[in-house]
Parts: C-alpha cells; structure tokens; sequence
C-alpha cells in the first residue's frame, strides 16, 4: 500500500525572539503586549518611535512637526560606505527621513511637546536635523508655555559623518533648553537603552526631572573605549540607570509600563497646564 509523506511543518519565522539579557527564547506577541519588555526576565527592548508615542501619548493625539525635514550630506563623508547612501538606506529600512520625531500630544489629557530620538536609525545618533528637531521643539514649547519631555534612544551620540555640524547640535539644543528654562517650564527627559556620547553629554541630562528606564545604558564613552584609552575598570553595573540613580544622576527609574502615568504625576505635581 502506498503512503504519502505529508511534509513537516516547521515553525514560521518571527514568531519567538532571543532575549538579550536571560538568552531565553520568548514569544514575540507576548512581549509586544508587555510594551516590549521580557516576560522572564523584565529586560526592556529597544522600542521605535511609532510604538513609544503610542506607549507614552492618548491614543491619536499626536502631532507630528517638521516631518519633512531630511539630512543631506555636506562633507561628503565616506567609510565604509558613502553618507549618502547611508542615509538612503536608513531612510527606506525605518521610513523615516532621520532619528528624531516631535510634535505636540496629550498624556491622560495634559497637553505636551515630545521629542524623541530612534535607534534604529543610524544608533539614533544627532546630526542636524536632529539638532534641529529637537531645538524646534524646545522653542515652541516655550511659545506654547507646555511641559516639554524629549525621550532619548541615542546609542551613537553625536552622528560622526556630519563632524563639527553634528557637534554644534549639543550647544544649540542646550541653549534653546536654557531660554525654555528661563521661561518658567518644566523638562522632563527620559533615558532608555542606550543613551551616550554627545547626547548624554548634553540635553538627555539636563533635565529638571531625569527618569531612566531599568537597565538602560547612560554614558558618554562605552567600558572598551574607557579601557582602552585610560586603563581603568570600571565598577560592576557602572553606566547603568540604576547605578546613576544611587550617584545622583536621575530623579528615578521607571519601568517602561508606568512611564506614562509617572510623567503625568509630574505634570500635576509641578503643577503645569
């Protein structure tokens, strides 16, 4: 009697995902409804743009501004592959024209400004545009006497292939930050894994309530770079949210699912409308 082989059924592709921090493998739907965050092991993913204002902000409230704007390349800088390529690569992997998205929303129906850098395009890291977001907020929530909150996502600090131009963002943003403070608003940064380099050097720190998500990566250079460069070990956990909280760094670590309700405390405690 003849019999038919029926083919095997493997598992479809994209269905569980390796936890970076506990190795286990975990279903991806299961961490897409915990906000991205491991069941085993808490461990907080890396998030885009889209997902964390729809985490953070009302549902539909937000407006995005200057969606248009888009880097270009002024030094025609080359290493392993031109700028401009790149950058058109980055583009048409995120669809997104470069790392920083802002607009104004609401959080439980207090409106604000949001700012927030990516790192999935190019490690998050600022150029201009992203200088130029970022301080474009800062300026109309002055204008509009708002609570301003910028979410950084930056791994790659100041974006290299853009050289001084890149460098002078830290400054610009900083000052815009200064003229916002002087108005009477209130800041509220918050840090995710990673933020480094010239973003942690500049306004990812400078807020007036600093919250970190649980075992996020802060620091201007990585342990290799430190190591390599002075020789130093560094202590166990050091660059870690929690770490700059016991030293002083940030006002408190927020697990990624009550960051929402956390800024709106906020809000209403400092007593901003």
């Amino acid at each position: 009697m003849a019999t038919t082989e029926r083919p095997k059924r493997g598992v479809p592709e994209g269905l569980w995902i390796r936890c970076p921090s506990c190795k286990a493998t975990v279903y991806k739907k299961e961490v897409e409804a915990r906000l991205h965050v491991c069941p085993e092991c808490d461990h907080h993913f890396v998030v885009p743009v889209q997902d964390r204002i729809a985490q953070l902000l009302d549902t539909d409230s937000f407006e995005e501004w200057d969606a248009e704007l888009a880097p270009c390349d002024p030094l025609e800088f080359v290493d392993r592959i031109p700028y401009a390529q790149r950058l058109v690569e980055e583009q048409a992997k995120t669809g997104m024209n470069d790392a920083a998205v802002c607009g104004k929303g609401f959080i439980r129906g207090r409106p604000v400004v949001l700012g927030l850098t990516d790192f999935n395009f190019m490690a998050g890291s600022m150029g201009s545009v992203v200088g130029e977001k970022l301080t474009r907020a800062a300026e109309r929530a002055t204008e509009l006497r708002l609570p301003l909150i910028f979410l950084s996502g930056s791994g790659g600090g100041a974006r290299m292939q853009e050289g001084i131009l890149s460098l002078m963002q830290m400054a610009k943003v900083s000052a815009a930050l200064g003229r916002y403070d002087s108005a009477g608003g209130l800041y509220v940064s918050i840090l995710t894994n990673p933020t480094m380099g010239g973003v942690a050097a500049s306004w990812a720190l400078q807020g007036d309530i600093t919250l970190a998500e649980p075992g996020a990566m802060i620091g201007f250079a990585g342990k290799r770079t430190i190591w390599n460069t002075v020789r130093l070990e560094l202590p166990e956990g050091f660059q870690t949210s929690e770490f700059l909280l016991k030293h002083g760094f940030v006002d408190r670590v927020v697990h990624r699912k009550d960051l929402r309700t956390e800024v709106a405390r906020i809000i209403d405690y400092c007593q901003i409308q």
